[in-house]
């Protein structure tokens, strides 16, 4: 309901434009494959999104298509934590028609857009560093940092990538130097800080 809301908001504002909606990352990505998208506007919170570490996967996987997160959460360290991970926008669920036409037409322009209240918000040095280093990894090594955080041991993460154990240990050797981390648990508290970076707004 919610997309359906935006979707219509935007075509109000953005006359004769093409508006996709989908509804997971999967989806999402096979729409991005086609190369004809402007804008993608994103949901931490979407079906088979890992927060944080999701959105720096699609920034790495389409650099062309700038992204505007909308989410739930008005928190402004949130709100300027997403453009350390590659985002150009912010989008809180509540802003006005207006201000969504004004977000979409800055960025389409080629700038940032956030709201007022993450003008103060600053983030501390280790957000901005983790930010530099997830950007490091390939899309494939993110893969195995999101199964690794699932618990999978190495022999099934190489099953569903379709990969050697040996690939997969050498893909944690390097995820744990971009990292800066020393082991296992300590590479899937990173990535749970990640996937966590967006909680479910208060009911």
């Amino acid at each position: 309901m919610v997309r359906r809301a935006l979707a219509e908001s935007l075509g109000r504002v953005l006359a004769g434009a093409e508006i996709a909606e989908v509804g997971s990352l999967a989806e999402a990505t096979a729409a991005l494959d086609d190369g004809v998208t402007d804008l993608l506007l994103l949901d931490l919170q979407m079906p088979g999104m890992n927060g944080l570490a999701s959105l720096a996967g699609l920034r790495g996987a389409y650099p062309a298509v700038p992204v505007l997160v909308v989410s739930a959460n008005e928190d402004p360290l949130i709100m300027r934590e997403v453009l350390e991970f590659g985002a150009s926008g912010f989008l809180p669920k509540s802003t006005p028609v207006a201000q969504i036409g004004a977000a979409v037409a800055a960025i389409l322009a080629g700038g940032i857009w956030l709201p007022e209240a993450a003008a103060a918000a600053y983030l501390d040095e280790s957000d901005s560093e983790l930010a530099a280093r997830v950007a490091e990894l390939t899309p494939q090594q993110r893969r195995v940092l999101m199964l690794l955080t699932e618990g999978k041991p190495n022999k099934q993460i190489a099953f569903e990538l379709a990969v050697t154990e040996a690939t997969v240990k050498a893909h944690l050797s390097q995820i744990f130097r971009k990292l800066g981390v020393r082991s296992r648990t300590q590479a899937v508290i990173t990535a749970r800080r990640l996937t966590q970076a967006d909680p479910p707004a208060a009911r």
